[in-house]
């Protein structure tokens, strides 16, 4: 571990690098949730926030927290994932947790008007488990007992990792994880979008993280010999479908805002001289607002229906996944806006496509967040990439705002 850091964008970068090594397969980042990649990524987090000044523990629900006290004053929230998806990038999480880190070093000896707690939430990505954000949702205070009877790939429960990983169950069932008096949370985050360099923008505030709602979808025809049944008697599900798909992609495109995917397509039997007599698909639909994500919703199910009826294919469907928009507060938006004004940035504001810590926090106070430009937009991906300057810039507006931050301006005191 580096000593004596000097706490600017290429110290970050280079504790990013560091901390990129720890990954449960060579040759690529893979580091999931409680596993000894994780704990050398926690070994390592813990050893710079310790000499960025900050007391360290780690928490039941396996968040390193670093914390400096204020006496008689609330705690802003500092926090991203140090959990990566399989395959993944340098950036995505782990930087908002090292500009955290870089941030408490700096203002170390700076009078501030609250106390700091950086959070390094160990699961964002929900790889390993089918389960994600829990050390998010342990810090607001909405940990689900029955989380715990997930299972992953191996069929070891989240229970038995947490235990084996030396963390205190029961405590984290009477939450023992859940901040105290805090008054806001804020987390930086790689945009993983293409708008800001498209802007050639370095940072944005973000206005929402959008809701999503993830579907299956099942078409059942009738197979048949590709060479005897006439084209206008067959009950083709693949032909069903794919119009379904095309259809997915119109309404979205209607509606400013929503986007819509259709990212996994079976096709049964599957063989080259047999007319498909089943197909399965995903749909992922998000919006910023959970009213509109639920009018595209309606139109996508409406044209679903209509092309089964079309082909003479069964429809069903279920919901695997839904989570609500979350908007950023204003207070925070405004604030953040201002310091890159103040810093000589046009204020851009943007919403986030995709999911982060700050969905589980926002129950618990309210949030903000500032991204960051990567190269093409790239994410979840060796390929991404941020630069020294755009990193310096964040710290450096992030160092404005948290000087001028006043918990008053949020109703406490």
């Amino acid at each position: 571990m580096p000593q004596n850091i000097a706490w600017d964008a290429a110290g970050v970068l280079r504790c990013l690098d560091l901390l990129a090594a720890c990954t449960d397969q060579e040759g690529e980042i893979t580091r999931l949730f409680l596993t000894p990649a994780h704990a050398k990524a926690v070994a390592l987090v813990r050893g710079w926030m310790q000499e960025a000044g900050l007391h360290t523990k780690l928490d039941p629900s396996g968040t390193l927290v670093g914390t400096r006290h204020v006496p008689d004053a609330p705690s802003l929230l500092i926090g991203s994932h140090i959990d990566t998806v399989r395959g993944a990038g340098r950036y995505d999480g782990c930087l908002g947790v090292i500009l955290g880190i870089a941030l408490a070093a700096r203002l170390r000896d700076t009078p501030l008007r609250y106390g700091l707690e950086i959070r390094a939430f160990g699961d964002e990505e929900g790889v390993r488990f089918p389960i994600t954000l829990t050390g998010a949702h342990a810090t607001a205070g909405n940990f689900d007992p029955a989380w715990l009877s997930a299972a992953d790939s191996d069929g070891i429960t989240l229970r038995q990792a947490l235990e084996n990983f030396g963390l205190d169950v029961q405590a984290l069932v009477e939450g023992a994880c859940t901040a105290d008096r805090v008054f806001a949370y804020l987390e930086i985050h790689i945009e993983q979008g293409p708008v800001l360099e498209a802007a050639n923008a370095p940072l944005g505030v973000v206005t929402a993280i959008n809701g999503a709602k993830r579907f299956s979808v099942t078409l059942t025809g009738q197979a048949g010999h590709a060479g005897t049944v006439p084209m206008a008697a067959r009950q083709d599900a693949l032909v069903a479908a794919s119009e379904m798909v095309l259809a997915v992609r119109r309404v979205a495109l209607a509606h400013p805002g929503v986007v819509a995917t259709v990212g996994r397509l079976s096709v049964f039997p599957g063989a080259t001289n047999v007319i498909p007599g089943a197909c399965t698909f995903t749909i992922d639909l998000r919006a910023p607002e959970d009213g509109l994500r639920n009018t595209a919703e309606h139109k996508i199910f409406a044209a679903l229906e209509a092309a089964a009826q079309t082909h003479g294919v069964r429809l069903e469907s279920a919901c695997l996944h839904e989570a609500p928009a979350t908007a950023c507060d204003a207070r925070l938006q405004a604030h953040l806006a201002k310091s890159l004004s103040q810093n000589g940035f046009l204020p851009i504001r943007l919403p986030s496509g995709a999911g982060h810590d700050a969905m589980a926090v926002a129950s618990l106070c309210p949030v903000g967040m500032l991204f960051v430009r990567c190269a093409g937009g790239i994410s979840h991906h060796a390929d991404e990439s941020v630069t020294e300057a755009d990193v310096a810039a964040a710290l450096d507006v992030m160092t404005r705002a948290l000087q001028t931050l006043n918990p008053a301006d949020f109703g406490t005191p």
